[in-house]
Formats: C-alpha cells, structure tokens, sequence
C-alpha cells in the first residue's frame, strides 16, 4: 500500500545527539512499578522526532480523512486482530452501505453480519449493531464524547475509547494498543516483561506523559505506524528510526526480542 506524503509539521529540530537513561526498580521483578517517567527533555525529543517523522511517512488511510465518531469506532471496531489491508475495502463497503449510526441500527443483522464477511471474528459486527441501536435510543444518534459513557458500550475497551476520543473528537487521549506498547516499551523501558499487568500500567503512564497538548490526533497516529511500519514486532527497521538515538533498545542485539518480548 502505498502511503501519501504529509506536510510536515513546523518544529524545532534537535540540533545535538543526546543519551538518555530510564532507570527501572528491580527490572526482573514484574511486581515493582518501573519508575520514573520519562523527564521533560527526553518527552520533548520524542515528541520532535516523532511528528517530524510522521509528516514524511504517515499513512494514508481512509479512516484518517474523517473526524466523524461513527467512521472512526467502525474502523477501531474493524482494525481489532485484522490487518490493515483487509481492512480497507471492506470499511469503504460498510460505510456506503451502513453510513451512519441510524442507518445501521435499523439494518438487518444478516445483511450486518454478511457486509463484515469475511473479516472474521463475528461477534464485533453484531457488538457494533448494537452499539449504534444504542446510540440512537439513548443518544439521539450522537455517539458521546466522554470515557465513561463510551465504555459503558459492550465491545469499546480502554483503547478503542481513547482512539475515539482522540480521533473523533481531538480529545487529550493516551493510547496503547500493541503497536503503541512496542515502541514505548523499547524506547522508554527497554527490558522486563511488557505482558506483565505491572507494566502495561506503566505503559498507560508513559503514553499519557509522551502526549502532546496540540497535534493530539497526528500523535497518536504516528505512533501506530511508528510501530506497524518501523518499530515492528521481527526484525524492526532500527537503521531508519527516528528514535535510535534516544532509544533504550538501540543498538539492537541478538537478544531484543527475548528482552522486549
């Protein structure tokens, strides 16, 4: 796929390679907090590198083009356990056919169910069928903006709230989805077990830490491609990153998959 060119975002651009140490308490055992958070020189340098970055290389996404709650929770909705690609064509055939809430909530479930063929996983179409009988029941068609009510819904987690949150609505939302917890984990930690509860705490942490005031939405996209593009799960591409000089896993040795898991 390819992937549009973006203007990039005016920012100052570090001028100096620097080194920074994030010290973990006790990083063998998962029952110790992994302190501190990142310190404000090293947050302002990711966040440079990061939207700096993302102007050259973001993906184009058709879910990228909207700000409308409905198309950005079908897409979260899509994007779970499904690559990308497969996702695509079949977001643009469901939003031509189901394009609002209200549309959707008066659909049959067996058309809902056959549109979302063959992207597998069958309980999400029915969840977000239901969703949407919701939203126009309870909320007149408007999906709200607010974490409680969001997760209140059955199928939107902490993740898909925060990814509506902040794309729909350019809400401050810090995400972690596993692309996200990759790059931080080898950025900020470095070693540990990333699957510990401990630690996927802390992670929530540092997302929210990292995040900026404004470009809230370009943020948050960046460091999903970041990961899916970059910072992936085999053989990450750390010659290209825009991280390596502040990352805690660079240079890479034979052992990073064992560390960051």
């Amino acid at each position: 796929m390819s992937h549009a060119v973006r203007p990039p975002l005016i920012l100052a651009s570090p001028r100096t390679r620097a080194q920074f140490t994030v010290t973990l308490s006790s990083p063998s055992s998962a029952g110790h907090d992994p302190e501190p958070l990142p310190p404000p020189t090293l947050r302002r340098r990711f966040r440079r590198r990061l939207l700096s970055w993302y102007g050259r290389n973001g993906r184009d996404l058709p879910w990228r083009r909207t700000r409308d709650p409905y198309r950005i929770l079908v897409s979260e909705m899509m994007l779970q356990q499904t690559q990308v690609d497969r996702v695509i064509p079949k977001y643009e055939e469901w939003v031509r056919k189901f394009p609002t809430f209200s549309a959707l909530a008066k659909a049959r479930p067996a058309d809902v169910n056959r549109t979302w063929r063959p992207l597998g996983y069958n309980a999400r179409p029915r969840r977000l069928h239901t969703i949407a009988q919701e939203v126009v029941d309870r909320y007149d068609g408007a999906l709200p903006s607010d974490e409680t009510t969001l997760r209140s819904f059955t199928g939107i987690g902490a993740y898909t709230a925060a990814a509506v949150q902040s794309f729909a609505f350019g809400l401050r939302a810090p995400i972690v989805d596993t692309n996200v917890a990759r790059v931080l984990f080898r950025v900020f930690i470095g070693r540990g077990d990333r699957s510990s509860t401990t630690l996927q705490k802390h992670l929530w942490k540092v997302s929210a830490t990292v995040l900026p005031r404004r470009h809230v939405f370009d943020f948050n996209q960046a460091l999903m491609d970041l990961g899916a593009l970059v910072c992936v799960a085999r053989k990450p591409r750390c010659s290209v990153c825009p991280m390596r000089a502040i990352c805690q896993t660079y240079p890479p040795g034979p052992d990073l998959k064992a560390r960051t898991q």
